[in-house]
């Protein structure tokens, strides 16, 4: 069977885990949580060249090719001719998805107002903080003790939000806009129908009847990245996403306004 495998990637709690369940009522297609493939895949290219035999006689094409046969042997199972690998790191690995793929790579990016991943963040950890700690706590503890600073953590350079927004920054500034289909968030809740009539248009594949009303979860996501053990429940209707952010960060949201790369 010939499959075409496209990837997901975007900002955390922005529609992630949403969408591939949304696109798993499609027959046609294979959706993923945010799964390992790719981590295996960069594992094999980053310890390839320190083998002493391939020093010695390097074997890029022979490299290429077991990199292919990892990705496409992962799905050769699926029934389906439509894949898509979840994963945020591809934001970062396009120009290796086209060599392996051998053909320009196709990424869905779910986006959403900075302010509201932020807010979404802060309102998990006010569930929590008694029980249990977020990873990024106690290396950060005097910048947790504010709404203020517990928002630069999330958004700095090494942390989740941070890692996100740089990964699509540079995927941009690498001149790969045309590979990229951004996802609104906002728009995909409001407005469920041409949101996903452009993403069908992107893909290439014919139009799909989704039932917007009846989202069946059959794609699970852990927090467990982010310290938390829970996994992400999605709703089973879509109704449209409001600003959380005003509520719940106040004067701390201002820094975030307008940085939108999208």
């Amino acid at each position: 069977m010939t499959r075409n495998i496209h990837f997901l990637a975007g900002m955390p709690r922005s529609g992630t885990t949403f969408l591939s369940n949304i696109l798993a009522q499609n027959p046609r297609f294979h959706t993923t949580s945010c799964g390992g493939i790719l981590a295996a895949m960069l594992l094999v290219r980053n310890e390839w060249n320190k083998m002493e035999a391939f020093r010695a006689a390097p074997n890029e094409p022979g490299k290429l090719r077991v990199l292919r046969g990892i990705l496409e042997g992962y799905y050769a199972g699926v029934d389906q001719p439509v894949i898509i690998d979840s994963s945020l790191g591809w934001l970062g690995s396009i120009e290796m998805a086209e060599a392996i793929l051998e053909r320009p790579a196709k990424l869905l990016v779910c986006v959403r107002d900075i302010r509201n991943v932020l807010a979404t963040f802060e309102l998990q950890w006010r569930a929590v903080p008694q029980m249990r700690a977020f990873i990024e706590q106690h290396p950060s503890y005097p910048r947790w003790e504010t709404v203020e600073g517990r928002c630069e953590v999330w958004a700095s350079g090494d942390e989740p939000v941070g890692i996100a927004y740089n990964q699509i920054k540079d995927a941009l500034a690498r001149g790969l806009r045309d590979r990229l289909h951004f996802v609104e968030y906002e728009k995909l809740t409001r407005w469920p129908g041409e949101t996903l009539a452009e993403l069908y248009r992107f893909l290439g594949e014919p139009p799909f009847a989704h039932d917007f009303n009846n989202i069946r979860q059959v794609v699970w996501e852990s927090y467990s990245l982010y310290g938390v053990p829970e996994h992400h429940d999605i709703p089973s209707c879509m109704t449209p996403a409001d600003p959380i952010w005003p509520e719940i960060l106040g004067l701390a949201a201002n820094r975030y306004a307008g940085q939108q790369l999208w």
